[in-house]
C-alpha cells in the first residue's frame, strides 16, 4: 500500500492513540462503586467522578478531533507543489 493513499500520517495515528488513551482514563476515573436500595455510597458524589473525570474525557475527545484535523508540514508542502 502506497503512503500517499493513507488519509492519516504517523503523527495523526500517534495523536489519535493519545486521545483515546485520555478518554479511557476519563472513563476509568468515572467508574466506581454504586449505591443499592439498602446501602448508600456517598462516593458517587465525589469531586473526582463529577468534575475531574468529565473534564478529562472532554479533553480526550477534543484531542481526538485535533488529531483528525492535524496536517503535518510534509503534507502541506507536498500539496503546495
Amino acid at each position: 500500500m502506497d503512503k500517499r493513499n493513507l488519509a492519516f500520517g504517523k503523527a495523526n495515528f500517534i495523536l489519535l492513540a493519545v486521545g483515546v488513551f485520555i478518554v479511557v482514563i476519563g472513563f476509568i476515573l468515572m467508574s466506581g462503586g454504586s449505591s443499592t436500595e439498602t446501602v448508600f455510597d456517598p462516593s458517587i458524589f465525589s469531586a473526582q467522578r463529577i468534575k475531574v473525570a468529565p473534564v478529562v474525557t472532554f479533553i480526550g475527545f477534543v484531542s481526538i478531533i485535533g488529531a483528525i484535523l492535524y496536517q503535518p508540514k510534509e503534507a502541506k508542502d507536498a500539496e503546495a507543489e
